[in-house]
């Protein structure tokens, strides 16, 4: 019964509302990754290889708030650099989202690179795809985002049980939303290019955030919702002006 009455009141039910729309918008650099990562598989273990990352994300992060003490103890200093102009110390949580921020940013400037140099997916990219592969990978990047997503829901709600459902809530709805957005992103080249730049970004603010400098993340979703608007708005004055003006240019025989 306590339970029931921790949700059923009013700072319950804000705290849950609060913390699924928190953890929606912190999933969705998991869900771009998860989808273009996804995207080197055979079109029909995609949908297989979407859920399993969001299933393993799900997981991770209601073991990391069932060990909610061993979380917190991860924040403490391990390394003192107080000989630098601008002293900072390091934490098992630092090195943490260094790492991952420098995998991400490794994932996302080879895959920038193989669709600069046209490299098809299934075809072209010399390097094999194989489902485990891609579930690791997955694994890997959503141990980080679980990580950085517990510890900004720590400060926001005073109960396990609220954070555990606000996480089994957006986790639900990111499954229904995980296939069009995959196919949305896949579909548009340019748009592909803009969700790499976006994780791009996610990575270089987990190792500024790794080495004590804070960034704001609503300054990058912000900076990234509104290039996101100008490309929709850009792909439907394309569609509305229909075929373009083909260049033609005659070549000058000499006599």
């Amino acid at each position: 019964m306590e339970i029931l009455d921790i949700f059923f009141s009013t700072a319950g039910l804000v705290s849950l509302f609060t913390l699924t729309l928190m953890e929606i918008i912190l999933g969705i650099d998991n869900i771009i990754f998860i989808s273009i990562v996804a995207g080197k598989l055979p079109e029909n273990q995609q949908g297989r290889a979407r859920t399993l990352g969001l299933m393993l994300a799900l997981v991770f992060r209601i073991a990391l708030l069932l060990s909610i003490n061993w979380i917190v103890q991860l924040t403490d200093p391990i390394a003192l650099f107080a000989s630098l102009p601008e002293p900072f110390d390091l934490s098992w949580r630092d090195l943490i989202l260094v790492a991952g921020g420098i995998f991400l940013m490794f994932k996302t400037i080879m895959e920038m690179h193989h669709k600069l140099e046209g490299q098809d997916d299934n075809q072209k990219n010399p390097e094999a795809k194989s489902f485990s592969s891609v579930i690791i990978q997955i694994a890997l990047l959503d141990v980080v985002f679980s990580f950085d997503s517990i510890l900004t829901a720590v400060g926001l709600a005073d109960h396990v049980e609220i954070m555990i459902a606000a996480v089994v809530v957006s986790m639900g709805i990111m499954m229904v939303a995980a296939k069009p957005i995959s196919d949305f992103i896949n579909e548009r080249p340019t748009m592909k290019m803009l969700a790499l730049s976006f994780l791009l970004l996610i990575g270089f603010m987990l190792v500024a955030e790794g080495f004590g400098q804070h960034v704001d993340k609503g300054y990058i979703y912000f900076a990234m919702g509104f290039a996101f608007i100008v490309e929709l708005l850009n792909n439907r004055i394309k569609k509305n002006e229909g075929e373009p003006v083909e260049l033609r240019t005659r070549i000058r025989e000499n006599d």
